[in-house]
């Protein structure tokens, strides 16, 4: 239910765009997006960070779209928001006890125990990093390039079947390495 929630605005974007193009799309994407902050909001009784700054971000650029009638400012959404995902995931390989990669990784196996060294914990938050920094130039080349119905598609189905292909064999391998919880009693 959680990750349907995480999917609706851009599956909104994608059917708005279908139907009334990249303006009506813009609008609904904005919608979308502080909705979502709100459910989950509503949900949890918290905000979540990352649904707060996607909000920020596509009211932001999504109002300069409407307002200048310009397409150019929404595409630039993900590239800002992917960009920024870089920074995090190279900044936290600095500062903090543990890389990104690992927080985030470590807690889709609930909690497990993952026989992983913290060399090995480096080497793939570096690939997350490279793998951001590579969306937000694609985004770049993509939007520059190529027609508003291309990019849409590109950033629906492209980056999403792409970072599941990007993902899932790290999952697979670190769930071979996962360690049974020591039971307390």
């Amino acid at each position: 239910m959680n990750q349907l929630l995480e999917w609706l605005p851009l599956l909104f974007f994608f059917v708005v765009f279908k139907v009334r193009g990249i303006y009506w799309a813009t609008a609904a994407l904005m919608l979308a997006c502080v909705g979502l902050a709100i459910a989950h909001r509503m949900r949890t009784g918290r905000y979540k960070a990352m649904h707060v700054v996607t909000a920020a971000v596509a009211l932001a650029l999504g109002a300069l779209t409407l307002l200048l009638h310009d397409q150019r400012f929404i595409q630039w959404k993900p590239t800002l928001l992917f960009g920024a995902a870089a920074l995090v995931f190279l900044a936290s390989s600095f500062v903090g006890p543990q890389p990104l990669a690992r927080r985030m990784l470590e807690g889709a196996f609930g909690g497990e125990s993952l026989a992983v060294e913290p060399r090995v914990w480096a080497i793939i938050n570096a690939l997350w990093t490279l793998w951001f920094a590579t969306l937000a130039g694609l985004n770049v080349y993509v939007a520059r390039h190529f027609s508003a119905a291309f990019w849409v598609n590109f950033h629906v189905f492209g980056v999403s079947i792409a970072t599941l292909v990007f993902m899932l064999p790290q999952v697979f391998w670190l769930a071979s390495r996962t360690k049974p919880v020591a039971d307390g009693a």
